[in-house]
């Protein structure tokens, strides 16, 4: 399932150099479009906001409330990469955030050992996600949704539909609870998994075979690249950081319950499809997608501060991710068209 297929837009050097000033500028425009609107919206919410929105607290509140957003955004933009999707990583944090609590509480399992254990069953579930995709040859949408449909259904089984709590080891609440420099340590996470991601994905064969991939698999196989190879190893890479969130999720919140996760899918995918509308507009990107994040994180703790509603969020999010989509759509076909 090519739901986003790895073709950039963004201009080339020898382009740049024959255009006149304001011509690059409406050339860039699109590019940095979604970086440009983002800052708009931090000047904007800072001037109609001063004593609450441009503060340290609310810095705070924003990486502390995103980065496991974050992280899952950048766990479904790695197999979107290919040219696949991931719906597991919103079904399956239900799971792992459970089972990193209930390991140690109901099984004694020293945390260590617990998150460890949770992490190979995420990167499992990738592995699963690649042989139905791939071997299978199902469709990505519908054999990551079976998955994840599954995982949930077995966090329910697991809690029994009650809270999971119990009294666990203060070493684990650090995952999520220290901080560095004054932020929440879930913050550095984020950018040392970006910054991995971004080398591999720009500056590695790796990346240059997913991203081949994810523009046209036949030719992918034609020039020897192992497709299947790396798709699978995509799948596993994103099941590892989903259960990487689903650790913090759960050293966050210091109970399990299966209420809490799916509310995650919708801005994960929103922010890994708004990736690809910007910095490399047509190419999912690792930037892009913390752009995307962000532009949510800024924009939601702008309404709310200026008091919306409960239901504001989900609208927000549900807007935003068909206005991602359009855009991105439109951005591949305006690539197909200027190859033509």
């Amino acid at each position: 399932m090519n739901s986003i297929q790895s073709d950039a837009l963004e201009p080339t050097r020898d382009e740049l150099t024959e255009l006149t000033t304001v011509q690059k500028i409406l050339r860039l425009a699109p590019v940095y479009g979604l970086v440009i609107l983002t800052v708009f919206l931090i000047i904007l919410f800072s001037v109609l906001l001063p004593n609450t929105f441009p503060t340290v607290l609310n810095l705070r509140a924003i990486l502390s409330d995103k980065s496991i957003i974050a992280i899952l955004s950048l766990a479904a933009m790695i197999p979107m990469v290919a040219g696949r999707i991931d719906l597991t990583v919103g079904y399956g944090i239900v799971l792992w955030h459970i089972l990193a609590i209930s390991l140690q509480v109901n099984y004694g399992v020293p945390w260590p050992l617990a998150v460890l254990i949770v992490i190979a069953l995420g990167a499992i579930t990738g592995v699963l996600n690649g042989i139905l995709v791939e071997v299978a040859k199902i469709d990505a949408f519908i054999a990551t949704l079976g998955t994840g449909t599954v995982l949930y259904a077995i966090a329910l089984w697991h809690s029994g539909g009650r809270q999971v709590v119990g009294e666990l080891d203060p070493s684990f609440y650090l995952l999520s609870g220290q901080w560095v420099l004054g932020l929440p340590i879930t913050g550095f996470y984020v950018l040392a998994i970006s910054l991995v991601l971004w080398v591999v994905l720009e500056f590695t064969p790796v990346g240059r075979y997913l991203y081949a991939i994810g523009a046209n698999q036949k030719a992918a196989e034609l020039n020897g690249i192992p497709t299947r190879k790396f798709v699978v190893g995509a799948f596993v890479a994103s099941g590892t950081l989903a259960a990487l969130a689903g650790v913090l999720l759960a050293s966050k919140l210091r109970i399990g319950q299966a209420s809490v996760g799916l509310e995650f899918l919708l801005p994960a995918l929103v922010g890994a499809f708004l990736g690809s509308t910007t910095i490399k507009p047509g190419r999912v990107n690792v930037w892009g997608t913390i752009i995307g994040v962000a532009i949510l994180a800024v924009g939601i703790s702008g309404i709310q501060q200026f008091g919306g509603s409960f239901w504001v969020e989900p609208l927000f999010n549900g807007s935003t991710l068909l206005i991602a989509i359009g855009i991105a759509g439109y951005a591949q076909r305006k690539k197909g068209a200027a190859r033509k």
